[in-house]
């Protein structure tokens, strides 16, 4: 019997390690039935996370010849973790541009068979982390596995950071000066190069925003933002204010009630009255919004209620800010109120598109997907396969969407917010590119996972797992040994 068990298990085994490697080998269906592009171009692609990694798949694909400048040592952009980056224990409240955000406890707000790429299944290897809701360090090694799957890393140019992007007199090229170490030695060398169009991928969770307090240049004690977080202990035995309720605001402020005195989580989407303890924790509180920061080092809240707190973390999850340090005016966009502008459908600056790009902009999205469907997007009309409209439709596009949302009372900052808008825009650049967009499981996944979110914020990582979900596991496992059988 210990001997049939053990076969039995090997066997199990077997079969896994053969489905991860068919999903690591896995490929796009043929092209062949597709016109060839009519023009092939050398572009540059600025950043090396995942929307520059699937913009550089892409080109290539399409026939381009794309260069990928990344500033830091490897692939993974925002999802390379710092561990020596760990800002908690300064009492320094500015925080420097940084090449990831995350925390050390940090796992994927959304299940991984819907985070990944729409042909390259983001599957639990035998040696990786096995939960449905991975930590980062997962993350991390499905891009590097993919750069690996479709040999990017030999466009990549690693340590080399993009100082200035400039239009040429033409009009249809750009020079890109750029800098990196030099050979033998520590300092960096300066250096031009023209292409012939440009994608901008470096994301947008490096430039952090603070909410504003009032009082709080006279407060005493120490202020933060959450991209300078990385483990609780620095946190041991003190008072600490979360500013922000969103993903990054629950998940921190648990991690640090295990060490903390007291912590308390304000959120501008309570009622002004709101001021209670948080069932289930003996040390946390749930409050209003900050009303000010006092010398004697009391937060006051909405309701009257005060705390004296030793840190104050800002937690404003979604407002980044938005930062192309290397864009001259002729780029022809600016960003007003975290709002870049003008663009066409979040990707092409009417007046200078095809030949610039933005991949990677929207909100509240499942990114990964996105960021493919709109670089295939962008790699097929600079190709001449697919086609944009005149730049008079595309400005008035973008004039009519301002007007809608200024509708709607909502302020610039929410242009790239999309949410209720995510499967609309993908189904509308899935037509675009005449492609099938995200899988109907994907997105009733991502529903799902939403809800269970707001019902159950504590544990719905490890309690999402069974029940009502099991037929849309079932789909994306059916779909995705279907897609590794293709050729």
């Amino acid at each position: 019997q210990k001997l049939c068990r053990k076969q039995t298990q090997k066997h199990r085994r077997g079969r896994r390690h053969r489905f991860l490697r068919a999903a690591a080998s896995s490929r796009r269906p043929d092209r062949s039935d597709t016109p060839m592009p009519s023009r092939s171009l050398r572009v540059a692609v600025i950043g090396a996370g995942a929307a520059g990694l699937v913009a550089a798949r892409e080109l290539r694909r399409e026939g381009h010849a794309p260069v990928v400048f990344e500033r830091t040592d490897g692939v993974g952009g925002t999802w390379v973790y710092e561990a020596d980056a760990d800002a908690s224990a300064s009492p320094e409240p500015l925080v420097t541009q940084r090449r990831s955000n995350l925390d050390a406890s940090l796992r994927t707000n959304l299940p991984r068979e819907c985070m990944g790429f729409l042909d390259f299944p983001f599957v639990a290897g035998p040696d990786g982390d096995t939960r449905r809701f991975p930590g980062h360090a997962e993350v991390l090694r499905y891009l590097q596995s993919f750069a690996r799957r479709f040999d990017l890393d030999g466009l990549v140019r690693l340590e080399t950071e993009v100082v200035r992007v400039s239009r040429e007199t033409s009009g249809t090229s750009w020079r890109v000066r750029y800098s990196r170490k030099a050979s033998g030695s520590e300092k960096r060398e300066t250096d031009e190069e023209v292409f012939d169009a440009v994608v901008i991928c470096n994301g947008h969770y490096s430039q952090p925003h603070f909410a504003d307090v009032a009082g709080v240049d006279a407060w005493p004690g120490k202020q933060l933002h959450s991209t300078s977080y990385r483990v609780p202990e620095p946190f041991h035995g003190q008072v600490v204010v979360v500013i922000g309720c969103g993903p990054s605001g629950t998940d921190i402020s648990r991690d640090i009630a295990g060490v903390a005195k007291e912590v308390h989580l304000a959120s501008r989407w309570s009622l002004s009255a709101t001021s209670e303890k948080l069932p289930g924790h003996a040390n946390m509180w749930f409050h209003s919004e900050i009303d000010r920061a006092q010398e004697d080092g009391s937060v006051v809240f909405h309701d009257g209620s005060r705390v004296k707190a030793d840190v104050i973390m800002h937690c404003t999850g979604y407002i980044y800010k938005y930062n192309f340090p290397f864009l001259t005016n002729d780029a022809t966009v600016s960003v007003d109120d975290n709002c870049v502008d003008p663009l066409y459908k979040h990707v092409f600056p009417p007046q200078v598109a095809p030949r610039l790009s933005f991949i990677g902009l929207p909100l509240k999205v499942v990114p990964f997907p996105l960021f493919e469907l709109q670089s295939h997007w962008v790699a097929g009309v600079l190709s001449g396969r697919f086609k944009l409209p005149s730049k008079d439709e595309m400005v008035r596009d973008v004039t009519a969407f301002h007007s809608r949302l200024a509708a709607r009372g909502w302020p610039r900052r929410y242009t790239h917010r999309l949410r209720d808008r995510e499967f609309e825009n993908e189904d509308w650049l899935a037509e675009q590119c005449r492609r099938g967009g995200p899988e109907g499981w994907r997105r009733e996944m991502f529903d799902a996972a939403m809800q269970v979110m707001v019902e159950r914020p504590e544990n719905y990582r490890d309690e999402w797992d069974g029940g009502d979900y099991d037929h849309l596991l079932a789909q994306a496992n059916r779909d995705f040994a279907a897609h590794c059988q293709r050729p």
